[in-house]
């Protein structure tokens, strides 16, 4: 019977172990996912900071011109955009690795798409580790990354689910 009880003793210190050493890595993620703060133009001239939108939930869409998957996705968005602006959620299309010459806050609005949008995304980008177009990303109130998405399907059910995430 001691033998059991050892035994029973020993797995269950491994067990706490384990569990304290998740934890810890848990928290080191969670301390990793704080969304970075950056200071970017408008496609109108403003000046942008994230740190102007804490305890807001926002997501950031880096996207380009030239992106067919972008352009397919964007519509979604702009729907997602439209059916939560009554609440305090913020969209921002952040443009990066353009064309010369590219004009992305005209692109926007000439197919409709209303979220504010930033240029010269490209150091905010490396930020945030984007090596491609699109990637969205959706952050909480409490500023941490919640998810990113590679999606360029405007119906994926996942971005509404993130986006009530966001909202709660």
């Amino acid at each position: 019977m001691k033998f059991v009880w050892s035994v029973v003793s020993i797995s269950a210190l491994l067990l706490l172990s384990f569990i304290s050493q998740s934890t810890a890595d848990a928290a080191a993620k969670v301390d990793e996912s704080v969304a970075t703060n950056f200071e970017l133009m408008t496609s109108d001239g403003q000046s942008f900071t994230l740190h102007d939108y804490a305890g807001k939930p926002v997501i950031l869409h880096f996207w380009a011109t030239w992106c067919p998957y972008c352009k397919k996705l964007q519509p979604g968005l702009e729907k997602l955009r439209l059916n939560y602006q009554h609440t305090d959620l913020q969209m921002i299309g952040i443009s990066f690795s353009e064309d010369a010459g590219a004009n992305p806050g005209q692109s926007l609005l000439d197919r409709g798409i209303k979220m504010t949008t930033l240029v010269l995304g490209d150091e905010v980008a490396k930020l945030y580790g984007i090596t491609g177009t699109p990637t969205t990303v959706f952050i909480d109130r409490s500023g941490h990354i919640a998810w990113m998405s590679n999606t360029s399907d405007p119906d994926d059910p996942n971005l509404d689910k993130a986006l009530q995430f966001l909202l709660k």
